[in-house]
């Protein structure tokens, strides 16, 4: 709350100080919005939605404690009701963040791309244009997905194979998810995985190893089982 004050822009707002406005912003009530943040034209920001929080990490946290810089949106961005976007996210033209959706520190969501509903987005994510992350899904620390690529409910990308217990300093390494590659719901794809361009990857996979470009894949752990047909790739549904 350091910073904050009252303001008569919205009902309940809640500003910091050089927090800044384009033209035609829509607020709803009780919204919070931190020092410093910048928000672009047209921007909707939903009931009870936070802009520009602060981290505050754990005593054993492996992110970055230097402070990010503000938290940016660009014009035509909608932040839904009870989201938070966190200090130092970039939020490009014409993003979608979902209702109670997280996006954490130095985390750059690319134009027109939607995360859905109760999905995080952690630190230090870079997330391409018109990518759709679906609800309740997990993008970890270190991600990395490319234009055009495509997540169902629930997916788990994750960093860690030791499960807390690595070397002091190590790096974990999230998941690169290649362009226009699709995702099905509930999939696990383990840490460091690479998802080729164009690959498929099957509902509720586990997906222990890289998947080439234009595979389908399935199972527990996921195998190859065919190739993506012509029919199936972008250019043929744009």
């Amino acid at each position: 709350m350091s910073g904050l004050e009252p303001s008569e822009l919205a009902p309940g707002l809640l500003l910091g100080e050089g927090a800044q406005f384009g033209e035609g912003v829509e607020l709803g009530g009780n919204v919070v919005i931190h020092s410093g943040t910048r928000i672009g034209d047209f921007c909707v920001i939903g009931d009870s939605a936070v802009i520009g929080k602060a981290p505050l990490l754990g005593r054993h946290s492996t992110a970055s404690a230097e402070q990010p810089p503000a938290a940016t949106l660009a014009n035509d961005a909608i932040v839904c009701p009870g989201a938070v976007v966190s200090a130092g996210a970039e939020i490009e033209t014409a993003v979608v963040i979902g209702d109670q959706a997280q996006v954490r520190e130095r985390a750059r969501i690319g134009a027109e791309s939607v995360i859905g509903r109760g999905t995080a987005v952690d630190n230090d994510v870079t997330i391409g244009a018109r990518v759709k992350v679906q609800g309740n899904c997990y993008v970890t620390a270190g991600s990395s997905i490319e234009d055009d690529a495509f997540l169902g409910p629930g997916v788990v990308l994750t960093n860690d194979r030791t499960m807390g217990r690595h070397e002091a300093g190590e790096s974990p390494g999230g998941p690169t998810l290649r362009r226009a590659c699709r995702i099905g719901g509930g999939a696990v794809i383990l840490p460091g995985v690479e998802i080729g361009e164009e690959a498929v990857v099957g509902a509720g996979a586990v997906v222990v190893d890289d998947v080439p470009a234009r595979k389908v894949v399935a199972g527990v752990p996921a195998r190859e089982l065919r190739d993506v047909r012509e029919d199936e790739l972008l250019e043929r549904w744009r």
